[in-house]
C-alpha cells in the first residue's frame, strides 16, 4: 500500500501542474467534466482488467449509497479544486488541498478508532506549519490581490478528507477499481 501510496502523491503533483496548464482557456468547471470523463474511462479499463464487473449485480443498496455519498464529496472536491487552481497560484493552492491529509487523520481518529499517538499529533502540527509557510505571502507594495481561491483551496481540502472517509467505508464491501467507477459516474453527473 505504501507503494500505491507514493506513486499516489506522484500523479497527483503532475495533475495539479497540467490542471493549472489547461485552465488558462477553459472553464474550470467544464475542465473538471472533461478530466472526469477520462478518469472514468480509464476506471472503467480498470475493472475490466481486473474482472471485477460481474459484482456489480451483487452491490447491496448501502454500498452504492456510501458511494454515491463519496462521488459527491469527490466532485466538490475537484470543482473547488479546479477553480482554486484557475484563480490562484498552484504553488499555494495544492498545499492547502494537500492538507486534508490532517483533518482525514482527525476523522479517522473519530470513526475508524485509529490511534492517536504523540508522534501523530506532532506530525499533524509540523505538517500544518508546513502548509502556512507554504502559502505565506510576501509583503507586495500597491497589488490588490483577489483571494476567493483560498475560499476554494479550503472547500476543496475539505471535501477530499471526507471523500477519504467515506470512500474507505464503502471499500470495504467492494473492489476499489468498481467503487472509483461508481465514484467517478457520480462526479462525471455533477460535473
Amino acid at each position: 500500500w505504501i507503494g500505491l501510496a507514493c506513486l499516489s502523491a506522484v500523479f497527483a503533483g503532475v495533475t495539479a501542474v497540467l490542471a493549472k496548464i489547461g485552465l488558462k482557456n477553459v472553464d474550470s468547471s467544464l475542465a473538471t467534466a472533461l478530466r472526469t470523463i477520462i478518469v472514468l474511462i480509464f476506471s472503467w479499463i480498470m475493472v475490466l482488467f481486473a474482472g471485477t464487473q460481474e459484482q456489480l449485480k451483487y452491490i447491496d443498496s448501502n454500498t452504492v449509497l456510501v458511494l454515491c455519498f463519496s462521488g459527491i464529496a469527490t466532485g466538490l472536491s475537484w470543482l473547488c479544486y479546479f477553480k482554486a487552481l484557475q484563480l490562484g497560484d498552484v504553488n499555494k493552492v495544492t498545499p492547502i488541498d494537500k492538507s486534508s491529509t490532517i483533518l482525514t487523520m482527525l476523522l479517522a481518529f473519530i470513526f475508524f478508532d485509529d490511534k492517536i499517538t504523540m508522534l501523530k499529533i506532532i506530525s499533524m502540527i509540523i505538517m500544518s506549519l508546513g502548509t502556512y509557510m507554504m502559502i505565506e505571502k510576501k509583503q507586495v507594495v500597491n497589488k490588490v490581490t483577489n483571494n476567493h481561491w483560498l475560499l476554494f483551496a479550503l472547500a476543496s481540502a475539505l471535501f477530499a478528507s471526507l471523500t477519504a472517509i467515506i470512500a474507505k467505508i464503502a471499500m470495504l464491501n467492494i473492489d476499489s477499481n468498481l467503487g472509483t467507477f461508481i465514484r467517478t459516474a457520480v462526479v462525471l453527473i455533477m460535473a
